[in-house]
Formats: structure tokens, C-alpha cells, sequence
């Protein structure tokens, strides 16, 4: 666990995760990691930070049927607040499955997309991607050469992103108990967390040693699978004490996380949750990543009600 210094009261009162939210559009680079024992191409959109200067990671994988590109807010949001935001595409479970399909056959598609071979696939691409940074970081000539500090890397993702954050920070699968955890990873962020069904939650999440912080909401149910809100609000009291936090956003459905971009015709229940998401994601990555005792004084006191609603919950051990 980090060790804070007290910051002063002047320091936490300037202090705004949200402070520029919807003001800057940080560049872009697209790549692809190669991986050719696998015969797998993995696309990789790269948020850049403004600084030049070696930044921490952040990394983020889409649901079911999504690509790269989603959750553009966060990725745009968490580069302007000095990030290298790496947002990875799985092909397999990416949009190309159901792209150029008629309606009906998409959700057959999606279902069939929804495979523990997938789900193998995507975890072995996150270790790919971390050696292909390791590697652009270390290439003189390459966009990315000395631009990120690896040694502070963050995991994050939505719904089967979320299945794959999971299991690769921490959790034991429930794949002949298999670990997956790849210990680069210092902290992650899980946007509709869940558990299977008859699994022990104790056993899957009771040994996660980094700082989690799980996203969901009141009416997140997938129009895929069998996830439930039990099987969501199960993970939290399974996770051991430190660092682990759960926001919980009122009537939030399990689209309100994968909205690629905002506008000014955005409903506002979508604006709040935008809002909350990333005043909060980015709290708990300058605490947890940065070591800004301003986020940690923010993030464990009154900072979030801040951003948040009445009946939005909030907690955190």
C-alpha cells in the first residue's frame, strides 16, 4: 500500500478529478500488436497525455461486440489528466462479429461470440500488449519511445472487458482454479463486475492484493448471459480490506458504460454517470497510480458526493 503525507486543506479544495471534463481531445495513434505464435492481430487505439515526460498506463478492453474505439470518454478524459490510455481491441469478441449481419443474426452471433475461447484469447492478449509496451517504450524512433512510466499501469474494462480485468489482476478464474494475474498490473478499474453463478466468491476474489474500484448499476443486466445485480454486488464484500471501492449509479443501465462519445444531446442521466465515472476513475488513479494525496484526501472523504446523486451508492474498505 502507498504511504500518504497529509497534503494541506488548500491543496484538497483545488483538487477536481472532473475539472476537465468535455475541454480537451487529446491526440490519437492507432497500432497493432502482433502476435505470431498465435497468428493474432490485437488493434490498439493510444490516447496520448500532453507531456512528454514518462506517463503512468492505463489500459481498457471493451464488452461483448465492441471495439477499441468505445468508451471514448474515458479514454479522451483520463489522457487529458496526464495518462497513457491504451484502449485494446479483441478480435473475436470485437464488432466484426456481428458487423455486416442482419438484425436477427446478430444476437446469435454475439451468444456465440460469448466462449470461453474467447475469453482464453483476451487474456492472453493483455500480457501481449504490456510486452509490446515494454518493447515501443525501449524503440528510439517509435511515437511512444520513453512516454511511459511502466512501473505505474492500470486495467480496466466493461462487461466481458470486465470478466478479463478481473481475471488478470487478481482474481482466480474459475478455470481449474487457474491464476491469470499478471503482477505488472498495480490497480484496475472494473466497469460491470461479476461472479459465475455457484462459484465461491471468497475463493475468486478474497487474494486480490491491488486496489480495485468496481462500476456498476442499479439495472446493469446484459441482454447476453445470465449476470444478474446479485451476481454484481457479490464481489465487493468478497474483496479483502484496502483499497477496494464500489460505486453503485442509480438506474444506470449495462449501456450507460459504453457510450463511445458525448455531446451536447447527450441525456442528462447519461451526463451524470459520465461525470461520476470519470471524476471517480480518475480520483482512484491519481491515488493509486500518481501518489497525489490530494486524490486520496478527495476520493476518501468528500469528494464524491461531489459528483454524485442521493440515490447513487458509494463504499469503500
Amino acid at each position: 500500500m502507498i504511504s500518504f503525507q497529509a497534503p494541506v486543506q488548500e491543496q484538497i479544495n483545488a483538487y477536481d478529478p472532473a475539472m476537465i471534463f468535455h475541454q480537451q481531445n487529446p491526440e490519437r495513434l492507432e497500432l497493432v500488436v502482433n502476435d505470431p505464435i498465435r497468428y493474432r492481430a490485437v488493434p490498439v487505439l493510444v490516447y496520448l497525455p500532453a507531456q512528454y515526460s514518462p506517463a503512468p498506463v492505463v489500459m481498457f478492453c471493451h464488452g461483448l461486440g465492441g471495439s477499441c474505439k468505445d468508451n471514448a470518454y474515458l479514454g479522451q478524459h483520463w489522457a487529458a489528466n496526464g495518462y497513457m490510455a491504451i484502449f485494446i481491441q479483441h478480435p473475436g469478441s470485437d464488432d466484426s462479429i456481428w458487423k455486416g449481419k442482419a438484425p436477427d443474426e446478430r444476437i446469435t452471433a454475439l451468444k456465440g461470440a460469448a466462449s470461453p475461447r474467447n475469453f482464453m484469447l483476451r487474456l492472453k492478449d493483455i500480457p501481449l500488449v504490456l510486452d509490446q509496451l515494454e518493447k515501443w517504450n525501449t524503440t528510439k524512433g517509435h511515437a511512444l519511445h520513453e512516454r511511459m512510466d511502466l512501473d505505474r499501469i492500470g486495467m480496466s474494462g466493461h462487461s466481458f472487458g470486465a470478466m478479463t480485468t478481473q481475471a488478470v489482476s487478481g482474481q482466480t478464474t474459475s478455470l481449474g482454479n487457474a491464476s491469470f494475474t499478471d503482477l505488472r498490473i498495480k490497480a484496475a478499474i472494473i466497469f460491470s463486475p461479476s461472479t459465475p453463478h455457484g462459484e465461491d466468491t471468497t475463493q475468486m476474489f478474497g487474494n486480490v492484493k491491488i486496489p480495485w474500484m468496481l462500476i456498476t448499476g442499479t439495472k446493469d443486466i446484459a441482454p447476453i448471459g445470465t449476470v444478474d445485480m446479485k451476481s454484481r454486488l457479490a464481489v465487493f464484500p468478497a474483496l479483502p480490506p484496502g483499497g477496494k471501492y464500489e460505486l453503485v449509479l442509480y438506474e444506470a443501465k449495462h449501456s450507460d458504460f459504453s457510450i463511445r462519445s458525448l455531446s451536447k444531446n447527450t441525456k442528462a442521466t447519461n451526463l451524470h454517470y459520465n461525470q461520476a465515472i470519470v471524476a471517480l476513475s480518475t480520483a482512484f488513479w491519481d491515488t493509486w497510480l500518481g501518489e497525489n494525496v490530494s486524490a486520496d484526501a478527495w476520493l476518501h472523504g468528500d469528494g464524491p458526493n461531489s459528483v454524485l446523486k442521493k440515490k447513487d451508492a458509494w463504499q469503500w474498505k
